[in-house]
């Protein structure tokens, strides 16, 4: 088969990977969103996600007889970690990584090492809530708490290409949007102190940190990116519908701050829409690749409906797991060759515009909206 040349993706949304062994029960935690394991004679790699692994990771690492669980986890413990994460990793055909270093990073690599391990750039996402807690552990009480509150989140934009917030896992995004008074804050700052600090999940407080993360990323030119939809069991799944930040929406755009809602499941119709009637919104379908493997295209269909290509960008989100990695960007580039094929075939989309599509999903808007200096004409060959 002739060579084709493919723009290497950027991953806008990523975690680190886990360098240890794992055992069967600890791999299995970490390919299901839920945090917990399978009823009793159950698996979870009895599901989309686990025949993902085992149909497109296997043959990567060498596994091309049997499919099982058992076989599989047993190639990959005689290969090891490091050699498990550089061969999916470098398999995925990234030009960057983005991670966003504040979910249980005691667990897996930071960015140094994710850009050792896929040879390619590996930049910095922020949390902001995490940047919060981090600066009430430090601070001897909740006043000294506040009037450092501003540096601290200034000092991450400038050493993040972007920020993220979970206020979706934390509230809800039926979050009050107007600014809190003064008082309020500094009561509820004193209540949190009382108590540890520990979790920040007072709505006060969230509003206050979100608008005072706002503030930085305006000054800093960065996005925002915003957790929506499918999550653990930490989230309430109707209350991270995007449609309901609508105010936030508003008031991002009032301060001249992009927005991303990141995986959006099963609400990627109502982020579309967003990004379709607001110039400063932008979506991706994230980790829904890999979850919900043979379906991904039709989840991606479904989102590039209405939206304009220039509002949706490519994420695996992955978290531990090098395959997750290597299965956002396979499962991905598949779902988006079938979708633009069937434009094309069915004579709704002229094959140039189609590859212009293809391009800009891939890489091209992640390059502009986080204003990375790349080279634009990074390929992978694939045969």
């Amino acid at each position: 088969m002739q060579a084709t040349l493919q723009p290497l993706l950027v991953d806008h949304h990523v975690h680190g990977v886990v360098d240890r062994p794992l055992d069967r029960a600890a791999f299995e935690l970490l390919i299901n969103e839920g945090g917990q394991p399978a009823r009793p004679g159950d698996s979870h790699f009895d599901s989309p996600v686990g025949l993902a692994i085992l149909t497109h990771c296997g043959p990567l690492l060498g596994l091309h007889g049997e499919r099982s669980p058992e076989a599989y986890l047993q190639v990959r413990s005689l290969l090891g970690a490091e050699t498990v994460n550089r061969r999916l990793i470098h398999a995925a055909g990234c030009a960057a990584l983005l991670v966003d270093t504040g979910h249980r990073g005691s667990e897996v690599v930071g960015p140094t090492r994710m850009a050792a391990l896929a040879g390619v750039p590996a930049l910095t996402v922020s949390r902001i809530e995490r940047v919060a807690e981090e600066a009430a552990a430090h601070a001897p009480g909740p006043q000294e708490w506040l009037d450092g509150l501003g540096r601290a989140l200034a000092d991450a934009a400038a050493t993040s290409v972007g920020f993220k917030t979970i206020v979706a896992y934390r509230h809800g995004f039926d979050l009050d949007a107007d600014v809190p008074g003064r008082d309020e804050v500094q009561q509820a700052a004193a209540g949190w102190f009382d108590g540890g600090p520990d979790r920040l999940d007072s709505p006060v407080l969230l509003r206050h940190v979100l608008h005072t993360a706002l503030d930085a990323a305006a000054e800093r030119r960065i996005p925002v990116q915003v957790h929506a939809g499918f999550g653990d069991t930490d989230l309430t799944l109707h209350r991270a519908d995007p449609s309901v930040f609508t105010p936030w929406v508003r008031e991002f755009g009032r301060r001249g701050v992009d927005l991303v809602f990141l995986h959006c499941y099963p609400y990627h119709r109502q982020a579309a829409y967003l990004a379709t009637v607001f110039p400063h919104v932008f979506f991706d379908v994230g980790c829904m690749f890999h979850y919900t493997g043979a379906s991904a295209g039709t989840v991606l269909a479904e989102a590039m409906e209405l939206a304009p290509w220039t509002k949706l960008l490519y994420s695996s989100d992955a978290f531990g797991l090098a395959e997750f990695v290597y299965l956002g960007a396979a499962l991905f580039r598949r779902a988006l060759d079938r979708v633009l094929g069937g434009w094309v075939d069915a004579g709704d989309c002229p094959a140039d515009t189609a590859a212009d599509i293809h391009a800009a999903v891939c890489s091209r808007n992640a390059r502009r909206l986080y204003r990375l200096d790349l080279d634009p004409t990074q390929h992978e060959e694939n045969v």
